[in-house]
């Protein structure tokens, strides 16, 4: 079985500051490159960075800098669709490709395990975890006009596994239109996805206080 990975890192950082934040430090090393080597036990036979302008050459001169020379970088795209579609293209014909974002350094062996196990199973599974919040649907004045069960909501993250053909055929049919993930790509066109159960401390850098939270979870993961 041959395998991908693409790591989105198109993103501007905006939410974050003047710094970008996929090169902040965890345990003195970058959020991006921790993202990457999360994947490095699966032997993958590529992984691909889909990187904004500004940030491509900084991205290469890490990965050379650590010895991960055969990550390949391409340009990103206006949105994060379009990024993961330019990376999807500059694939080499893989089975399975795992998506994630660069931002989510603190994936867990165990969870893209189970996750590519379903996806191998199913043709397309995503890493969530079961939503613990009561979550209210409202319309645009602010008024709640549901209630979802919770039982049957899930926070979603990444790393999102999919046969490589289904995803990057979404991607062709569905190029230039808006979603939030590529999972909902494929849900839009009648496709099948699966959950398959992943750790609250997957978190994604959005913040600089998110740091400080990912610099806690490290060090209590690494006990």
């Amino acid at each position: 079985m041959k395998l991908a990975v693409i790591v989105t890192a198109g993103g501007t950082s905006s939410r974050y500051g003047n710094t970008n934040k996929l090169l902040e430090k965890i345990d003195g090393k970058e959020v991006i490159l921790h993202s990457i080597e999360a994947f490095l036990p699966f032997a993958p036979d590529e992984i691909i960075v889909s990187a904004s302008e500004s940030l491509e050459p900084v991205i290469k001169n890490l990965l050379q800098e650590h010895n991960l020379n055969f990550v390949k970088v391409v340009r990103g795209g206006l949105s994060r669709q379009a990024s993961v579609f330019n990376a999807l293209k500059a694939c080499s014909n893989p089975d399975y490709v795992a998506i994630h974002d660069a931002a989510r350094p603190l994936v867990t062996t165990k969870d893209i395990d189970a996750c590519l196990n379903k996806a191998i199973d199913t043709k397309a599974a995503i890493v969530a975890v079961k939503a613990v919040d009561t979550v209210k649907k409202a319309d645009e004045n602010g008024k709640v006009t549901e209630t979802p069960d919770r039982n049957f909501l899930w926070y979603v993250q990444t790393p999102q596994i999919f046969d490589y053909n289904l995803i990057l055929d979404a991607h062709k049919k569905l190029e230039g239109l808006t979603f939030s993930d590529d999972a909902g790509m494929l849900e839009s066109l009648g496709e099948t996805v699966y959950v398959s159960e992943g750790s609250y401390s997957n978190i994604k850098i959005t913040t600089k206080k998110d740091i400080y939270i990912a610099q806690s979870l490290y060090e209590e993961l690494s006990n």
